[in-house]
């Protein structure tokens, strides 16, 4: 059915004339096939299935998709095209399917676009002539530019570059280009590279379950991204829910696909319906999941290393005195033979033992290795940090202070110390607790400040809520630090159930203050049940004495003792306006303020900044 490039240039090679063999007859046997009954019945149907725009929520065309009969087991595609693999009758079945669905397409009027999946064996095929397509099309009445081959890949392509030939070929002819599939197929991606394509298929497991999963979701930013930067049409095949629609559509991802916008059908609606036309309308964005900054750290002893020139275990011990004499900044001397650690020499352990008198003279010219105490701890470069962690807190606390070796395959490449281990430890966990609180596991100030500036560059209407514990400090002080721990969790568990976890956004900057980024249309009646929530739940942590009095006396910052009121929360809200703000540093001074102002009222409060502002062109 389709045509490609002239049969001329495949001729003379041994895969042309293979497939070429596929469309030679058969043993009578085999033509009794069901498969090649079906084939000579021309007993297959086409269903269709809706591939939406995102953003103006039309449908941009069809993907044809082909079933075999209703009473046969070679109904579902995955055993039809098994059937005809077995039987080799591949491109049999493939220009058929194609005749079908082409046929149906131009019987049903069917506007826009027509996805049609080809192989690369039929494209490369070398029995079709050339024109064939266009003069079918022509009969049907269907423009060429309207017609999309969807490259399809079930199996390894070995003449990729008659394929890129064949798919230039059509594009001259006036069709477009789509790679299905992106993420699975075996040259989709050397493809896109050098055909450019104008739409780009991404595989549905990297869809489906994005919206709870931080890696797909990453995936798919990346493809959007390049997408973006060759002028390529992103198509999200496998949408099946809501929140992945969300996802989908927040990211920037230009078309649809899936269950959830509409299913295969003979007959496929024309329209979006109303639920996947209010998601695509809607203002608000979507909550990206976020990640879990706890798993186990990616970086390695590697990163730890420092270089130190080895000495040999015959070098005169006079030359380490000239080593650490030249250097005051060498902390440590590594003893190896032929790439084998066997110790360390310690700067300051060399100094205590040589500053007595004469001990140079009497030392200077036996070997250095009788300076070696003890054996080294070899770690070999690609041990986590955190692993190393536990391993230097199991092992001799002389290797703190004595430094350790850093092997590759047990050979020496280098050196590091407690100290650098601590450090970078340290470093580590500050830049965990920027994304997520260690004690709430909710996502810290840069989810936050990210999640602002997507609100704004939206343009989504929200309410932004600065949440703070009154009087905190002394009943932490009363309380001791765990029972502190007690409320903040307590807090953070009490604003995450007041949130619609479809629409709203919680975080934690540390301490006892949280954030609340609220696009829920009843913000202001969840604000308030976080309230009283609150008051009901806070009381099983303070003694019945304390309960009684409303407070308790406890030391103030002032360091005098007086009596401090029972622990309260305050709420802070300012409702952001589309262009009010520039960035989530003016959001931030702006809840901060409102915050300040709900701790003005005694008891659990709630202070809904009004301004009249004016919105920024």
């Amino acid at each position: 059915m389709l045509s490609i490039l002239p049969v001329e240039k495949y001729r003379t090679t041994a895969r042309a004339q293979f497939l070429a063999s596929q469309f030679m007859p058969r043993p009578k046997e085999q033509a009794m096939s069901p498969l090649r009954e079906i084939l000579e019945q021309r007993r297959l149907s086409a269903l269709f299935q809706p591939i939406i725009d995102l953003k103006s929520g039309e449908f941009l065309g069809f993907e044809g998709l082909i079933r075999g009969p209703a009473d046969s087991p070679l109904h579902s595609p995955i055993n039809l095209f098994g059937a005809a693999e077995q039987q080799g009758l591949q491109l049999e079945l493939e220009m058929l399917s194609r005749q079908v669905v082409l046929e149906t397409f131009a019987k049903l009027s069917l506007p826009g676009n027509l996805f049609l999946n080809v192989s690369p064996e039929t494209l490369t095929n070398p029995s079709f002539k050339d024109g064939q397509t266009l003069a079918f099309l022509k009969q049907l009445g269907l423009d060429p530019a309207r017609v999309i081959i969807e490259i399809t890949e079930n199996q390894p392509t070995f003449d990729f570059e008659g394929m890129r030939d064949a798919l230039l070929h059509y594009r001259g002819m006036g069709f477009k280009i789509a790679i299905d599939d992106l993420g699975e197929g075996f040259s989709s991606l050397r493809l896109w590279s050098e055909l450019r394509p104008e739409f780009i298929k991404i595989d549905m497991h990297f869809v489906q379950g994005v919206d709870h999963d931080p890696i797909k979701l990453q995936f798919l930013k990346s493809i959007q991204h390049i997408a973006e930067s060759c002028g390529t049409h992103v198509i999200a095949e496998g949408v099946e829910t809501e929140a992945e629609l969300r996802v989908v559509k927040d990211i920037g991802i230009a078309l649809g696909q899936g269950y959830f916008i509409a299913r295969p059908s003979p007959t496929p609606p024309l329209l979006a319906s109303t639920e996947t036309s209010r998601i695509i309308n809607s203002s608000n964005i979507a909550l990206f999941p976020k990640a879990d900054f706890y798993q186990r750290s990616q970086t390695t002893a590697h990163k730890l290393l420092t270089y130190v020139e080895p000495v040999h275990p015959d070098t005169l011990i006079d030359h380490i005195f000239e080593r650490f004499n030249v250097n005051p900044a060498l902390r440590i001397i590594p003893v190896v033979k032929n790439s084998v650690p066997l110790g360390l020499i310690n700067r300051y352990h060399f100094i205590d033992r040589f500053s007595k008198p004469f001990q140079r003279e009497l030392h200077s010219k036996k070997p250095c290795s009788d300076l070696i105490q003890g054996d080294p701890l070899l770690v070999e470069k690609g041990m986590p940090i955190e692993e190393l962690s536990h391993f230097m807190a199991e092992a001799d606390s002389r290797h703190f202070a004595d430094g350790f070796i850093i092997t590759e395959n047990g050979r020496y490449i280098g050196v590091s110390s407690g100290q650098d281990l601590l450090r970078e430890l340290t470093q580590m966990q500050l830049e965990a607790a920027r994304y997520a609180n260690p004690l709430t596991l909710l996502p810290g100030n840069v989810p936050i400040n990210e999640h602002i500036e997507r609100l704004l560059l939206a343009n989504t209407p929200f309410v932004a809520c600065y949440c703070d514990l009154d009087h905190f400090k002394p009943f932490n002080d009363t309380y001791s630090y765990r029972k502190g721990d007690e409320m903040i969790q307590l807090t953070g568990r009490i604003l995450s159930w007041a949130c619609d976890p479809k629409l709203d956004f919680i975080g934690h900057i540390g301490g006892d203050d949280f954030i609340l980024l609220l696009q829920s249309r009843d913000w202001k009646a969840r604000c308030e049940q976080a309230l009283r929530s609150f008051e009901q739940a806070a009381e099983l942590l303070f003694r019945e004495e304390h309960l009684a009095a409303g407070g308790y006396n406890s030391e103030g910052r002032d360091g005098n003792v007086k009596f401090h009121p029972l622990t309260s929360l305050s709420i802070g809200a300012i409702q952001v306006a589309p262009r009010q703000f520039l960035s989530h540093h003016e959001v931030s001074a702006a809840m901060t303020d409102a915050k300040k102002m709900a701790k003005k009222t005694n008891g659990n409060s709630l202070f809904i900044e009004v301004r009249n502002t004016v919105a920024r062109q």
